[in-house]
């Protein structure tokens, strides 16, 4: 659905009932699309919980932090 500045101006909150239900809706002037309403995805609306990735990691070797030895030459000493 395309829709001009002026409507989207006066009818915004019936366009976001429409947006919620799914409807992608370009926002144009004079004619030409400048911009569009769209739903958010489901996956940005979820917020990272603290503690959320515990017991993710269920090995970590020794030696996980030392240089490795394809480095060796760029390391400074």
């Amino acid at each position: 659905m395309q829709v001009g500045t002026f409507e989207a101006k006066n009818k915004l909150s019936a366009l976001l009932d429409r947006v919620v239900k799914g409807e992608v809706i370009q926002i144009t002037r004079r004619g030409k699309p400048i911009a569009e309403l769209r739903p958010i995805a489901e996956d940005r609306l979820i917020k990272p919980r603290f503690g959320s990735e515990k017991d993710l990691i269920r090995f970590m070797s020794d030696d996980f932090n030392q240089p490795l030895d394809d480095f060796r030459d760029y390391m400074l000493e």
